[in-house]
């Protein structure tokens, strides 16, 4: 997660090195838990996101992003090359997509980040 969240920040710098004065989308794709669907740690994960918090993402075991819920990582990105914008996070919907009764699936969160729409604290 700490190598993501850097990624984000150099991205950022780049994005801001622009020489021109141009509109960039940062556009990431992934879900959440993965295999097996687990609701709470996908609403945790949402309220860091919407925070910022990349200490709370830090903090979660690597264990956890294994398999297809490292694609969590790929949100810390679009946080860190957003965050100076003062964008707020809109949760569109959070859909935890069950398979089987065994409680395999993925949870499905759709989400934005739009500078147009700031924090009170930017």
């Amino acid at each position: 997660m700490a190598r993501c969240i850097e990624f984000g920040r150099v991205l950022r710098d780049a994005i801001e090195a622009w020489p021109e004065d141009v509109r960039v989308a940062v556009i990431a794709s992934g879900g959440l838990s993965h295999f097996v669907n687990d609701e709470e740690f996908d609403r945790n994960v949402m309220g860091m996101l919407a925070s910022y918090d990349y200490d709370g993402l830090a903090a979660i075991p690597d264990t956890y992003y294994q398999s297809g819920t490292s694609e969590v990582k790929i949100y810390s990105i679009v946080m860190m090359a957003l965050q100076h914008t003062g964008a707020q996070m809109k949760l569109v919907d959070y859909v935890p997509c069950w398979r089987t009764a065994a409680g395999t699936g993925e949870g499905m969160g759709f989400m934005y980040w739009s500078p147009e729409e700031q924090t009170e604290a930017a």
